[in-house]
């Protein structure tokens, strides 16, 4: 009966341990997105097309911030009097994105992992700040 009672217990602690372990998907898509950190020049392409940005030369960083709880997006580019920023994080079992737009508002997005997870596509929540 003892022998018993301990493959018992080191069942249960075992299932314990696994679940402990188990990453959401959204945690899946976030730590794929840490391993973007760099960073990376190239002319931009838009859609729909935006004539001021068209074609230019931008620079863009990734950075992992926060002890690895954010990961912030910059997006520069010559001509340009401002440094938009994105920071994507966790929120229980969330990807979200907060971006503060250099148009004055902040759209929050969340992420969602595509089924063969090579791509990260992001719905929109709402926006804060000026809608104009």
């Amino acid at each position: 009966m003892k022998s018993l009672r301990l493959v018992l217990s080191v069942v249960v602690l075992m299932s314990l341990s696994t679940v402990a372990f188990a990453q959401s998907d959204a945690q899946k898509s976030f730590d794929k997105l840490k391993t973007l950190a760099g960073s990376w020049e190239a002319h931009v392409t838009t859609v729909p097309q935006q004539a001021e940005i068209e074609g230019k030369l931008m620079q863009v960083s990734l950075r992992v911030t926060s002890m690895g709880n954010a990961l912030v997006h910059e997006m520069t580019g010559a001509g340009r009097p401002d440094d938009p920023i994105t920071m994507l994080y966790l929120d229980g079992d969330r990807l979200l994105l907060t971006h503060y737009c250099d148009a004055g508002n902040r759209p929050r997005m969340a992420g969602k992992m595509s089924p063969d997870g090579k791509t990260v596509e992001f719905d929109f929540l709402g926006v804060a700040g000026s809608t104009q």
